[in-house]
């Protein structure tokens, strides 16, 4: 493009570069060996075209650099990347950065979807800007909820933190209950059930006999301060059965797993869903979203943050919808995008742990949107804790994170007095 069509704004970088001594070349060099650091400043967030022709060949050379422990820094957004939905654009490449610089404000993109290994480790430069805008997505943080998490005073007792019960585990899967039950212990909550919808269920749980077992029929849902119902459920009219009760009892209330499904299929349940005295909280993975919104999965991962605001419109819910970047929904129009996890969580039983957790949180009477940003959070950073001591990405276990989620609690939020 000659220079005297280029916007004045370019005009001017251009020239202050030359002034400073910059070296300027029509193409670019045939190896990138030779640099320390390159920088991606081909496009930015208005990008509406996948990138193709030489800048498709540039953005996968870069990606290759950063892939092979190069250094990649992107200006305000990788090449070829949504910066709203962290979905790359169009059918082209898009740059893998080692780290990205974004201008004035976040930008959604960076921390859902591909986003989050596109940019890399992501730094806000406001340049005096002031953006905060309320009814914009947030970066989900302790200040978000820490104030709501409960105080440990001498004088408080079991009750203080509230009766949870888990209620799920068809026969075959009471692994799953039981596992989401250890993780709400660990969080705090005073006492917890687990209620087993099919038989065969053990009588108690060795490693913690705390944890009080029994068949469902003998729950009183209304009974609990709160209720997180779902994992290993099963599908069967039982199910359903105990999920309308659940439902009706009216208490604070995590749905799960097969319960989601179930909601998914039956307008009655979704009626009553929606209905709920409090907002409940649904935890689902991209495709129990596409059942639950009449979608399918690319839909639904097309934009992340639009299915989970439609999933609490449509349920009157809060939508933790679950993947790289979990993006946290309340029916009020709140929003956030959490930044902590990793690939370690990508193994069986770890969204019961976090089930299990957002359900003690409520038992804890920390109010449903909190209770979700909280119980994200923390899921994430134990999953982050233990890939940074060698025990993850790979090879992480779901039993090993509410341990380590116990520690981040009260290293965090609970130090140690005088």
């Amino acid at each position: 493009m000659p220079v005297d069509v280029k916007p004045a704004d370019a005009r001017w970088a251009l020239a202050g570069a030359r002034a400073a001594g910059v070296a300027i070349s029509a193409a670019p060099p045939a190896s990138f060996d030779g640099y320390g650091w390159l920088v991606d400043g081909m496009f930015g967030i208005g990008l509406a075209r996948g990138l193709d022709g030489v800048f498709a060949t540039l953005a996968q050379r870069l990606a290759a650099r950063a892939r092979a422990d190069g250094h990649v820094l992107a200006l305000d957004v990788p090449s070829g990347l949504d910066s709203d939905t962290g979905n790359v654009v169009g059918d082209g490449p898009a740059v893998r950065a080692t780290h990205t610089v974004t201008f004035i404000a976040a930008k959604p993109g960076l921390y859902t979807g591909a986003g989050r290994d596109h940019a890399g480790a992501v730094t806000i430069a406001p340049l005096g800007v002031d953006a905060d805008d309320p009814a914009a997505a947030h970066l989900n943080a302790p200040a978000l909820f820490a104030r709501w998490l409960p105080a440990r005073d001498f004088a408080t007792h079991k009750g203080t933190f509230g009766t949870l019960a888990v209620i799920g585990g068809d026969t075959g899967m009471c692994g799953a209950p039981i596992l989401a039950a250890r993780a709400a212990l660990l969080a705090g909550a005073g006492k917890v059930h687990v209620a087993f919808v099919g038989s065969g269920a053990p009588p108690y749980d060795p490693p913690h006999p705390e944890l009080m077992l029994h068949a469902a029929e003998r729950l009183a849902p209304d009974a609990m301060d709160a209720l997180s119902i779902g994992c290993g459920m099963g599908g069967s009219e039982r199910a359903r059965d105990l999920l309308q009760r659940a439902l009706q009892a009216g208490v604070p209330t995590l749905v799960d797993a097969d319960a989601l499904n179930l909601v998914a299929r039956d307008d009655a349940l979704a009626a009553t869903l929606a209905a709920h005295a409090t907002p409940c909280v649904l935890t689902p993975h991209p495709l129990e979203a596409a059942r639950l919104l009449g979608a399918d999965t690319r839909a639904v991962q097309r934009d992340r943050l639009a299915a989970a605001r439609a999933l609490a419109a449509r349920y009157a819910a809060v939508a933790v919808l679950k993947g790289s970047g979990t993006v946290i929904a309340a029916p009020d129009g709140r929003l956030a995008i959490n930044p902590t996890g990793n690939a370690g969580l990508a193994t069986g039983g770890t969204g019961d742990v976090l089930g299990g957790m957002i359900g003690a949180l409520l038992a804890q009477r920390l109010p449903p949107y909190e209770a979700a940003l909280a119980g994200v959070y923390l899921h994430g950073l134990a999953a982050d804790t233990l890939s940074a001591q060698g025990d993850g990405p790979a090879g992480l276990s779901a039993g090993e994170l509410a341990p380590t989620v116990r520690r981040l609690m009260n290293r965090l939020f609970y130090p140690p007095r005088g």
